[in-house]
Protein backbone atom coordinates (compact mmCIF):
# COMPACT_ATOMS: atom_id res chain seq x y z
CA UNK A 1 0.00 0.00 0.00
CA UNK A 2 2.64 2.46 1.08
CA UNK A 3 4.81 1.49 -1.97
CA UNK A 4 1.40 2.03 -3.97
CA UNK A 5 1.51 5.93 -2.42
CA UNK A 6 4.98 6.37 -2.93
CA UNK A 7 4.49 5.62 -6.80
CA UNK A 8 1.51 7.98 -7.35
CA UNK A 9 3.53 10.46 -5.68
CA UNK A 10 6.32 10.33 -7.75
CA UNK A 11 3.85 10.47 -10.96
CA UNK A 12 2.46 13.59 -9.23
CA UNK A 13 5.79 15.57 -8.68
CA UNK A 14 6.38 14.45 -12.20
CA UNK A 15 3.68 15.66 -13.79
CA UNK A 16 4.12 19.37 -11.57
CA UNK A 17 7.64 19.46 -12.57
CA UNK A 18 7.61 18.32 -16.45
CA UNK A 19 4.75 20.03 -17.60
CA UNK A 20 1.73 17.68 -16.30
CA UNK A 21 -1.66 19.11 -17.35
CA UNK A 22 -3.14 20.18 -13.94
CA UNK A 23 -0.16 22.28 -12.79
CA UNK A 24 0.14 23.91 -15.89
CA UNK A 25 -3.69 24.77 -16.49
CA UNK A 26 -3.78 26.64 -12.88
CA UNK A 27 -0.46 28.38 -13.60
CA UNK A 28 -2.13 29.59 -16.91
CA UNK A 29 -5.23 30.30 -15.41
CA UNK A 30 -3.37 32.62 -12.99
CA UNK A 31 -1.42 34.85 -15.79
CA UNK A 32 -5.10 36.06 -17.44
CA UNK A 33 -6.47 36.83 -13.85
CA UNK A 34 -3.15 38.73 -12.82
CA UNK A 35 -3.10 40.35 -16.02
CA UNK A 36 -6.69 41.30 -15.85
CA UNK A 37 -6.47 42.79 -12.48
CA UNK A 38 -3.14 44.47 -13.36
CA UNK A 39 -5.15 46.49 -16.63
CA UNK A 40 -8.25 47.35 -14.26
CA UNK A 41 -5.83 49.08 -11.68
CA UNK A 42 -3.63 50.70 -14.63
CA UNK A 43 -7.06 52.33 -16.20
CA UNK A 44 -7.51 53.62 -13.11
CA UNK A 45 -3.92 55.21 -12.51
CA UNK A 46 -4.04 56.27 -15.83
CA UNK A 47 -6.98 58.42 -15.69
CA UNK A 48 -5.89 60.63 -12.06
CA UNK A 49 -3.03 62.54 -13.76
CA UNK A 50 -4.89 63.33 -17.07
CA UNK A 51 -8.16 64.62 -15.80
CA UNK A 52 -7.49 67.86 -14.07
CA UNK A 53 -5.06 68.39 -16.86
CA UNK A 54 -7.84 67.94 -19.52
CA UNK A 55 -11.01 69.41 -17.90
CA UNK A 56 -9.08 71.90 -15.70
CA UNK A 57 -7.29 73.68 -18.33
CA UNK A 58 -8.92 75.57 -20.52
CA UNK A 59 -6.41 75.55 -22.96
CA UNK A 60 -7.51 71.75 -23.34
CA UNK A 61 -9.82 73.10 -25.21
CA UNK A 62 -12.56 70.09 -24.20
CA UNK A 63 -14.27 72.83 -22.55
CA UNK A 64 -15.87 75.91 -23.90
CA UNK A 65 -13.36 78.56 -22.81
CA UNK A 66 -15.73 80.75 -20.79
CA UNK A 67 -16.58 77.62 -18.33
CA UNK A 68 -14.83 79.19 -15.17
CA UNK A 69 -12.39 76.91 -12.58
CA UNK A 70 -15.80 76.24 -10.87
CA UNK A 71 -17.59 74.62 -13.43
CA UNK A 72 -14.88 72.96 -14.66
CA UNK A 73 -14.22 71.28 -10.72
CA UNK A 74 -18.09 70.45 -10.59
CA UNK A 75 -17.71 68.68 -14.10
CA UNK A 76 -14.66 67.42 -13.11
CA UNK A 77 -16.01 65.38 -10.32
CA UNK A 78 -19.21 64.42 -11.46
CA UNK A 79 -17.11 62.61 -14.07
CA UNK A 80 -14.74 61.21 -11.81
CA UNK A 81 -18.14 59.82 -10.09
CA UNK A 82 -19.72 58.36 -13.05
CA UNK A 83 -17.27 55.03 -12.88
CA UNK A 84 -17.99 54.06 -9.43
CA UNK A 85 -21.46 54.73 -9.50
CA UNK A 86 -21.97 52.34 -12.58
CA UNK A 87 -19.53 49.72 -10.54
CA UNK A 88 -22.20 50.26 -8.03
CA UNK A 89 -24.91 48.90 -9.96
CA UNK A 90 -22.67 46.53 -12.68
CA UNK A 91 -20.38 44.61 -10.29
CA UNK A 92 -23.24 42.13 -8.44
CA UNK A 93 -24.75 41.62 -11.94
CA UNK A 94 -21.87 40.58 -13.48
CA UNK A 95 -21.37 38.42 -9.95
CA UNK A 96 -24.32 36.62 -10.43
CA UNK A 97 -24.27 36.18 -14.63
CA UNK A 98 -20.54 34.39 -13.43
CA UNK A 99 -22.30 31.98 -11.19
CA UNK A 100 -24.96 31.32 -13.58
CA UNK A 101 -22.91 31.30 -17.06
CA UNK A 102 -19.27 30.84 -15.87
CA UNK A 103 -15.92 32.96 -14.77
CA UNK A 104 -15.00 32.85 -18.54
CA UNK A 105 -17.91 34.43 -20.80
CA UNK A 106 -18.59 37.16 -18.57
CA UNK A 107 -14.49 37.91 -17.64
CA UNK A 108 -14.53 38.16 -21.94
CA UNK A 109 -17.61 40.47 -21.58
CA UNK A 110 -16.35 42.31 -19.28
CA UNK A 111 -13.40 42.68 -21.05
CA UNK A 112 -15.24 43.75 -24.10
CA UNK A 113 -16.69 46.72 -21.83
CA UNK A 114 -12.88 47.78 -20.83
CA UNK A 115 -12.03 47.82 -23.99
CA UNK A 116 -14.63 49.66 -25.78
CA UNK A 117 -14.47 52.44 -22.36
CA UNK A 118 -10.67 53.26 -22.86
CA UNK A 119 -11.59 53.56 -27.26
CA UNK A 120 -14.14 55.49 -25.86
CA UNK A 121 -12.51 58.00 -23.87
CA UNK A 122 -9.89 58.16 -26.56
CA UNK A 123 -11.83 59.40 -29.07
CA UNK A 124 -13.72 61.93 -26.57
CA UNK A 125 -10.57 63.56 -26.15
CA UNK A 126 -9.02 63.93 -29.61
CA UNK A 127 -12.48 64.66 -31.28
CA UNK A 128 -13.24 67.05 -27.37
CA UNK A 129 -16.12 65.54 -26.52
CA UNK A 130 -16.97 65.45 -23.37
CA UNK A 131 -19.94 63.24 -23.67
CA UNK A 132 -18.33 60.22 -24.76
CA UNK A 133 -15.28 60.85 -21.93
CA UNK A 134 -18.43 60.31 -19.51
CA UNK A 135 -19.47 57.44 -21.89
CA UNK A 136 -16.01 55.48 -21.47
CA UNK A 137 -15.91 55.71 -17.90
CA UNK A 138 -19.79 54.86 -17.20
CA UNK A 139 -18.90 51.23 -19.55
CA UNK A 140 -15.53 50.74 -17.90
CA UNK A 141 -17.22 51.61 -14.64
CA UNK A 142 -20.07 49.16 -15.14
CA UNK A 143 -17.81 46.49 -16.62
CA UNK A 144 -15.20 46.65 -13.66
CA UNK A 145 -17.06 44.35 -11.86
CA UNK A 146 -14.31 41.51 -13.28
CA UNK A 147 -12.26 42.51 -10.43
CA UNK A 148 -14.45 40.57 -8.34
CA UNK A 149 -14.76 37.79 -10.98
CA UNK A 150 -11.18 37.08 -11.26
CA UNK A 151 -11.15 36.71 -7.43
CA UNK A 152 -14.07 34.32 -7.84
CA UNK A 153 -11.71 32.30 -10.31
CA UNK A 154 -8.82 32.35 -7.89
CA UNK A 155 -10.54 31.03 -4.90
CA UNK A 156 -12.37 28.56 -7.47
CA UNK A 157 -8.50 26.89 -8.22
CA UNK A 158 -6.91 27.38 -4.84
CA UNK A 159 -7.12 25.55 -1.79
CA UNK A 160 -5.73 26.12 1.23
CA UNK A 161 -2.21 25.03 0.53
CA UNK A 162 -2.06 27.94 -2.30
CA UNK A 163 -5.03 30.91 -1.35
CA UNK A 164 -3.09 32.85 0.05
CA UNK A 165 -0.54 33.09 -1.90
CA UNK A 166 -2.60 33.01 -5.30
CA UNK A 167 -4.61 36.13 -3.67
CA UNK A 168 -1.15 37.60 -3.05
CA UNK A 169 -0.63 37.82 -6.29
CA UNK A 170 -3.57 39.50 -7.09
CA UNK A 171 -2.40 41.76 -4.78
CA UNK A 172 0.53 42.63 -6.60
CA UNK A 173 -0.91 42.94 -9.47
CA UNK A 174 -3.35 46.03 -7.53
CA UNK A 175 -0.03 47.54 -6.35
CA UNK A 176 1.72 47.41 -10.07
CA UNK A 177 -1.51 48.98 -11.67
CA UNK A 178 -1.67 51.96 -9.47
CA UNK A 179 1.92 52.75 -9.51
CA UNK A 180 2.57 52.30 -12.82
CA UNK A 181 -1.47 53.70 -13.87
CA UNK A 182 -0.06 56.87 -13.11
CA UNK A 183 2.75 57.37 -14.00
CA UNK A 184 2.65 56.37 -17.57
CA UNK A 185 -0.55 58.17 -17.88
CA UNK A 186 1.24 61.20 -16.90
CA UNK A 187 4.10 60.36 -19.14
CA UNK A 188 2.81 59.44 -22.33
CA UNK A 189 0.55 62.19 -22.19
CA UNK A 190 3.27 64.73 -21.95
CA UNK A 191 4.57 66.04 -25.24
CA UNK A 192 7.57 67.64 -23.80
CA UNK A 193 8.63 64.16 -23.55
CA UNK A 194 7.74 62.63 -27.56
CA UNK A 195 6.11 64.90 -29.39
CA UNK A 196 3.49 62.98 -30.71
CA UNK A 197 2.70 61.98 -27.13
CA UNK A 198 -0.96 63.67 -25.91
CA UNK A 199 -3.70 63.44 -23.41
CA UNK A 200 -5.14 60.82 -25.24
CA UNK A 201 -2.08 58.18 -26.19
CA UNK A 202 -2.01 56.57 -22.65
CA UNK A 203 -5.84 55.38 -23.42
CA UNK A 204 -5.08 53.94 -26.69
CA UNK A 205 -2.25 51.72 -25.21
CA UNK A 206 -4.82 51.21 -22.37
CA UNK A 207 -7.16 49.87 -25.15
CA UNK A 208 -4.40 47.77 -26.58
CA UNK A 209 -3.41 46.19 -23.55
CA UNK A 210 -7.55 44.94 -22.96
CA UNK A 211 -7.71 43.57 -26.38
CA UNK A 212 -4.12 41.18 -25.09
CA UNK A 213 -5.62 40.25 -21.74
CA UNK A 214 -8.72 39.46 -23.91
CA UNK A 215 -6.84 37.39 -25.91
CA UNK A 216 -5.24 35.72 -23.00
CA UNK A 217 -8.20 35.05 -21.38
CA UNK A 218 -9.45 33.86 -24.69
CA UNK A 219 -6.55 31.14 -25.09
CA UNK A 220 -5.17 30.44 -21.78
CA UNK A 221 -8.36 30.76 -19.15
CA UNK A 222 -10.27 27.91 -19.08
CA UNK A 223 -13.71 27.76 -17.11
CA UNK A 224 -13.02 27.32 -13.16
CA UNK A 225 -16.67 27.33 -11.87
CA UNK A 226 -17.52 23.84 -11.06
CA UNK A 227 -20.85 24.17 -9.87
CA UNK A 228 -22.92 26.58 -11.25
CA UNK A 229 -25.74 28.64 -9.23
CA UNK A 230 -29.34 29.94 -10.28
CA UNK A 231 -29.45 33.52 -9.27
CA UNK A 232 -32.03 36.68 -10.13
CA UNK A 233 -30.22 39.35 -12.18
CA UNK A 234 -31.57 42.66 -10.49
CA UNK A 235 -30.34 46.18 -11.64
CA UNK A 236 -30.69 47.69 -8.18
CA UNK A 237 -28.80 44.42 -6.31
CA UNK A 238 -26.00 46.90 -4.92
CA UNK A 239 -29.33 49.28 -3.57
CA UNK A 240 -30.22 45.59 -1.67
CA UNK A 241 -26.51 45.05 -0.49
CA UNK A 242 -27.11 48.69 1.17
CA UNK A 243 -30.02 47.73 2.57
CA UNK A 244 -28.30 44.22 4.12
CA UNK A 245 -25.57 46.26 5.17
CA UNK A 246 -27.61 48.07 7.82
CA UNK A 247 -29.99 44.92 8.61
CA UNK A 248 -26.90 42.80 9.69
CA UNK A 249 -27.11 43.77 13.52
CA UNK A 250 -23.40 42.60 14.45
CA UNK A 251 -21.46 44.07 11.23
CA UNK A 252 -23.64 47.19 10.88
CA UNK A 253 -21.10 49.29 12.68
CA UNK A 254 -17.77 47.93 11.38
CA UNK A 255 -19.61 48.84 7.48
CA UNK A 256 -19.95 52.41 8.44
CA UNK A 257 -16.14 52.54 9.75
CA UNK A 258 -15.30 51.18 6.48
CA UNK A 259 -17.97 53.76 4.17
CA UNK A 260 -16.32 56.76 5.98
CA UNK A 261 -12.82 55.50 5.34
CA UNK A 262 -13.60 55.04 1.94
CA UNK A 263 -14.90 58.77 1.67
CA UNK A 264 -12.28 59.93 3.60
CA UNK A 265 -9.31 58.85 1.02
CA UNK A 266 -11.40 59.56 -1.99
CA UNK A 267 -11.76 62.88 -0.46
CA UNK A 268 -8.29 62.81 -0.87
CA UNK A 269 -7.37 60.83 -3.81
CA UNK A 270 -10.15 62.15 -6.15
CA UNK A 271 -9.38 65.82 -5.80
CA UNK A 272 -6.20 66.14 -4.10
CA UNK A 273 -4.81 66.81 -8.12
CA UNK A 274 -7.20 69.61 -8.21
CA UNK A 275 -5.25 70.62 -5.08
CA UNK A 276 -2.24 70.60 -6.60
CA UNK A 277 -3.08 72.25 -9.94
CA UNK A 278 -4.50 75.26 -8.09
CA UNK A 279 -1.61 75.81 -5.21
CA UNK A 280 1.42 74.61 -7.00
CA UNK A 281 0.55 74.50 -10.99
CA UNK A 282 0.88 70.83 -11.80
CA UNK A 283 1.19 69.12 -15.00
CA UNK A 284 -0.06 65.52 -16.08
CA UNK A 285 3.53 64.98 -15.60
CA UNK A 286 4.46 66.09 -12.07
CA UNK A 287 0.31 64.52 -10.55
CA UNK A 288 1.59 61.33 -12.06
CA UNK A 289 5.20 61.39 -10.44
CA UNK A 290 3.44 62.12 -7.09
CA UNK A 291 0.99 59.13 -7.24
CA UNK A 292 3.33 56.37 -8.73
CA UNK A 293 5.56 57.75 -5.59
CA UNK A 294 2.75 57.34 -3.05
CA UNK A 295 1.70 53.82 -4.70
CA UNK A 296 5.65 52.38 -4.02
CA UNK A 297 4.62 53.71 -0.07
CA UNK A 298 1.69 51.69 -0.03
CA UNK A 299 3.38 48.60 -1.31
CA UNK A 300 5.79 48.97 1.01
CA UNK A 301 3.55 49.33 3.79
CA UNK A 302 1.60 46.47 2.33
CA UNK A 303 4.82 44.03 1.93
CA UNK A 304 7.53 45.32 4.46
CA UNK A 305 5.39 47.13 7.45
CA UNK A 306 2.07 45.20 7.56
CA UNK A 307 3.99 41.58 8.33
CA UNK A 308 5.55 42.53 11.03
CA UNK A 309 2.83 44.53 12.81
CA UNK A 310 0.45 42.03 11.97
CA UNK A 311 2.75 39.73 14.46
CA UNK A 312 2.88 41.47 17.48
CA UNK A 313 -1.11 43.99 17.47
CA UNK A 314 -4.64 42.75 16.45
CA UNK A 315 -6.33 44.54 13.41
CA UNK A 316 -8.23 46.45 15.74
CA UNK A 317 -5.73 48.04 17.89
CA UNK A 318 -3.51 48.64 13.74
CA UNK A 319 -7.08 50.44 13.38
CA UNK A 320 -7.17 52.44 16.30
CA UNK A 321 -4.07 54.05 15.95
CA UNK A 322 -3.68 54.30 12.40
CA UNK A 323 -7.23 55.73 11.15
CA UNK A 324 -6.18 58.41 14.14
CA UNK A 325 -2.71 59.37 12.74
CA UNK A 326 -4.32 59.72 9.13
CA UNK A 327 -6.67 61.66 9.97
CA UNK A 328 -4.36 64.01 11.29
CA UNK A 329 -1.94 63.88 8.76
CA UNK A 330 -4.09 64.74 6.05
CA UNK A 331 -4.43 68.42 6.91
CA UNK A 332 -0.41 69.08 7.24
CA UNK A 333 -0.27 68.74 2.99
CA UNK A 334 -1.99 72.21 2.80
CA UNK A 335 0.11 73.81 5.14
CA UNK A 336 3.54 73.77 2.97
CA UNK A 337 4.50 76.60 0.27
CA UNK A 338 7.21 74.84 -1.39
CA UNK A 339 6.00 71.76 -3.30
CA UNK A 340 8.91 69.33 -2.37
CA UNK A 341 7.32 68.99 1.11
CA UNK A 342 4.35 67.01 -0.11
CA UNK A 343 7.02 64.13 -0.49
CA UNK A 344 7.31 64.31 2.74
CA UNK A 345 4.09 64.29 3.96
CA UNK A 346 2.79 61.52 1.38
CA UNK A 347 4.76 58.39 2.57
CA UNK A 348 2.74 58.75 6.26
CA UNK A 349 -0.50 58.88 4.44
CA UNK A 350 0.49 55.78 2.17
CA UNK A 351 1.91 53.81 4.84
CA UNK A 352 -1.33 53.88 6.84
CA UNK A 353 -3.74 53.65 4.36
CA UNK A 354 -1.47 50.49 3.42
CA UNK A 355 -2.08 49.70 6.90
CA UNK A 356 -5.90 50.61 7.23
CA UNK A 357 -6.80 48.99 3.81
CA UNK A 358 -6.22 45.28 4.97
CA UNK A 359 -6.92 45.55 8.22
CA UNK A 360 -10.74 47.04 7.67
CA UNK A 361 -11.16 43.90 5.19
CA UNK A 362 -9.84 41.19 7.84
CA UNK A 363 -12.22 42.63 10.48
CA UNK A 364 -15.39 42.33 7.91
CA UNK A 365 -14.08 39.22 6.95
CA UNK A 366 -13.43 37.79 10.56
CA UNK A 367 -17.07 39.08 11.78
CA UNK A 368 -18.56 36.45 9.38
CA UNK A 369 -19.06 32.82 8.80
CA UNK A 370 -16.91 30.77 6.36
CA UNK A 371 -20.52 30.03 4.60
CA UNK A 372 -21.13 33.69 4.34
CA UNK A 373 -17.64 35.12 3.11
CA UNK A 374 -18.49 35.84 -0.31
CA UNK A 375 -22.09 37.76 0.47
CA UNK A 376 -20.25 39.76 3.13
CA UNK A 377 -17.73 40.77 1.11
CA UNK A 378 -19.99 41.66 -1.77
CA UNK A 379 -22.12 43.95 0.16
CA UNK A 380 -18.43 45.22 1.35
CA UNK A 381 -17.68 45.88 -2.18
CA UNK A 382 -21.01 48.10 -2.76
CA UNK A 383 -20.66 49.99 -0.16
CA UNK A 384 -17.11 50.42 -1.04
CA UNK A 385 -18.65 51.48 -5.00
CA UNK A 386 -20.98 53.53 -3.21
CA UNK A 387 -18.44 55.33 -1.00
CA UNK A 388 -16.24 56.30 -4.04
CA UNK A 389 -18.56 58.02 -5.83
CA UNK A 390 -19.82 60.67 -3.25
CA UNK A 391 -16.59 62.42 -2.83
CA UNK A 392 -16.09 63.96 -6.21
CA UNK A 393 -19.90 65.17 -6.57
CA UNK A 394 -19.37 66.74 -3.63
CA UNK A 395 -16.11 67.73 -3.64
CA UNK A 396 -16.80 69.87 -7.08
CA UNK A 397 -19.09 71.77 -5.17
CA UNK A 398 -16.34 72.55 -2.04
CA UNK A 399 -13.52 73.07 -4.09
CA UNK A 400 -15.44 76.33 -5.41
CA UNK A 401 -15.90 77.71 -1.86
CA UNK A 402 -12.04 77.00 -0.83
CA UNK A 403 -9.61 74.77 -3.12
CA UNK A 404 -8.71 73.16 0.68
CA UNK A 405 -11.82 71.76 1.97
CA UNK A 406 -11.62 68.42 -0.01
CA UNK A 407 -8.81 67.81 2.29
CA UNK A 408 -10.09 68.93 4.95
CA UNK A 409 -13.47 66.38 4.77
CA UNK A 410 -10.63 63.57 4.18
CA UNK A 411 -9.38 64.61 7.76
CA UNK A 412 -13.34 64.99 8.87
CA UNK A 413 -14.42 62.03 7.39
CA UNK A 414 -11.51 59.89 8.57
CA UNK A 415 -11.62 61.06 11.85
CA UNK A 416 -15.42 60.25 12.14
CA UNK A 417 -14.47 56.69 11.23
CA UNK A 418 -11.81 56.81 14.01
CA UNK A 419 -14.55 58.11 16.39
CA UNK A 420 -17.51 55.53 15.42
CA UNK A 421 -14.23 52.81 15.69
CA UNK A 422 -13.12 53.74 18.64
CA UNK A 423 -16.71 54.11 20.87
CA UNK A 424 -19.02 51.89 19.37
CA UNK A 425 -16.80 49.15 17.86
CA UNK A 426 -13.10 48.40 19.87
CA UNK A 427 -15.95 47.28 22.82
CA UNK A 428 -16.34 44.02 20.23
CA UNK A 429 -12.57 43.90 19.76
CA UNK A 430 -12.24 40.79 21.84
CA UNK A 431 -14.94 38.37 20.11
CA UNK A 432 -13.86 39.82 16.87
CA UNK A 433 -10.06 39.11 16.98
CA UNK A 434 -11.02 35.48 17.97
CA UNK A 435 -13.22 35.30 14.98
CA UNK A 436 -10.30 37.31 13.02
CA UNK A 437 -7.92 34.41 14.36
CA UNK A 438 -10.58 31.51 13.26
CA UNK A 439 -10.84 32.57 9.75
CA UNK A 440 -7.04 33.15 9.13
Amino acid sequence: MKSKQNTQLCVTLHKGVFGGKSMKNKSMTILPIFFTVFIDLLGLGIIIPILPAVILNPVAGLLPMQYDFSLRTIIYGFLIASYPIMQFFGAPILGVLADRMGRRKILLASLVGTMIGYILFAIGIVTQNIWLLFLGRSVDGFTGGNISIAQSAIADISDESNKARNFGLIGMAFGLGFVIGPFIGGKLSDPSIVSWFNFDTPFWLAAVLSIINLLMVFRLFPETLKARKTGRVDLFAGIGNIRRAFGIKEMRTVFIVVFLLTIGFNFFTQFFQVFLVGKFQYNQSQIGDLFAYMGIWIAIAQGAVLRPLSRKFSSTQILSYAVLLLAIVFPILLIPDNALWIYVIIPFIAILQGLIQPNSTAIVSGLSDRSSQGEILGINQSIVSLAQAIPPILAGFLTIINLNLPTLFAAGSTFLAWIVFINRFKKRSAGIEQSVKKVN
